[in-house]
């Protein structure tokens, strides 16, 4: 292993851990920007010591850059492609959010009713839980505890059997009195949306999110098949030896935190949440609208997706990932029709901060004044929803 942390020490004086970045510039008007792009990536690559990283940027629809830097094999000199999967970590929350927002969208599933209605088996609380609040993060369900079998776990044949790992265990507090981020609730939504699709979660994702967007390259990280181009998985220490992270098994995970994807792939997605198309405009107000606890306070988060503004007060939206051997960082700006993709094979502290001075970068030779999605309107809130019944159809 000292040989390992000896030979990326060694590559990184080298052009960026010594392999030539691979960009692909698909428009000459991004010339300029595509250059001080790519030495922000390598610099930001060489600080930390990331073996291997891909970063893709959108603009209106179209992938403009997609950089690969580094190794995704160290051993074996394999170099990061476009075709590399990385894991999404804890993004994988936002392709589990979009599944739900298909599935309200074709009618399938009350959004506002007892979790109970689609998984029976799921123990009565104290407080009825409703789909709407494990997507917003305010159901009052435990996130991990030392204890989980995280790492090296128990291989988990269904997204019920899954379920086991929390189900009985009590609410944290009654739901809609706070925020708590809670990946286990995440995994109580993919349950949720079998129960309403009547489909196994992976099929109804793929079906409905993936296959549609061309996500060809986004599967479930599942340690025991063979999977074409998915990266090796490392951690830097302190000292910067770099180590091969310990075996994951994300099968009790897979809605929030157990997907591998490209940098393509997931700005294929990210396009979809900034242009009209594969959700309506009244969906994406429905992922994007800050939900409210009872006491009236905004959490900052709506359907999976955080929100925030820039310091020209621009609102975007965001989510990243963080697990063992892999950091991971998606951020959209409809505004602008701006989507960055960062992925890398090691946990590294790059994030919101980096996204944002990206997307700034290619804004300045965008047409922000241009509405990607079509609308002669910002995107609309989403209305108030009440605590019974369906929620109702927005219009289109």
């Amino acid at each position: 292993m000292k040989r390992i942390g000896l030979l990326l020490l060694s590559l990184i004086l080298l052009t960026p851990l010594g392999i030539p970045a691979q960009h692909r510039a698909r428009s000459v008007q991004f010339t300029t920007t595509i250059q001080e792009a790519t030495a922000y990536a390598m610099d930001l690559q060489k600080r930390h010591k990331i073996p291997g990283m891909a970063i893709a940027v959108a603009i209106h629809g179209e992938i403009v850059w997609n950089e690969s830097l580094g190794f995704a094999d160290l051993e074996n000199h394999v170099p990061v492609t476009a075709a590399t999967k990385f894991r999404l970590g804890s993004v994988s929350k936002l392709l589990t959010a979009a599944a739900m927002a298909r599935l309200y969208e074709d009618g399938l599933i009350d959004l506002d009713v007892p979790i109970q209605q689609y998984v029976p088996s799921f123990p009565v609380k104290k407080w009825v839980i409703t789909s709407w609040q494990l997507a917003s993060h305010t159901a009052g369900i435990r996130h991990y505890r030392d204890t989980d079998p995280i790492v090296c776990g128990p291989t988990f044949k269904t997204v019920t059997e899954s379920l086991n790992l929390f189900k009985d265990d009590p609410l944290l507090f009654e739901p809609d009195t706070r925020f708590e981020y809670s990946s286990f609730g995440y995994n109580l939504l993919s349950a949720v949306i079998e129960g309403a699709s009547s489909q196994d979660f992976l099929n109804y994702i793929r079906s409905k999110v993936f296959q549609p967007l061309k996500m060809e390259h986004t599967v479930a990280d599942d340690p025991f098949a063979v999977i074409d181009n998915r990266t090796r998985f490392y951690f830097v220490q302190s000292d910067g030896a770099v180590r091969n992270a310990p075996f994951v098994n994300s099968s009790f995970r897979w809605a929030s935190g157990g997907f591998l994807a490209t940098a393509e792939d997931l700005a294929q997605f990210g396009m979809a949440h900034v242009r009209e198309g594969f959700f309506r405009q009244s969906r994406l107000a429905l992922l994007f609208t800050s939900h409210k606890l009872k006491d009236g306070k905004e959490t900052g988060v709506g359907l999976g997706w955080r929100i925030g503004r820039d310091k020209q007060g621009v609102e975007y939206f965001h989510h990243g990932g963080a697990m063992e051997g892999a950091r991971a960082f998606l951020l959209v700006k409809p505004a602008s029709g701006v989507v960055v993709v960062m992925l890398a094979n090691a946990f590294a502290p790059f994030g919101e901060e980096d996204a944002l001075k990206l997307a700034s970068m290619f804004e300045k030779e965008a047409s922000a004044s241009k509405n990607p999605l079509g609308f002669a309107a910002p995107l609309p809130t989403a209305p108030e929803f009440k605590k019974t019944g369906v929620l109702p159809l927005l219009a289109h």
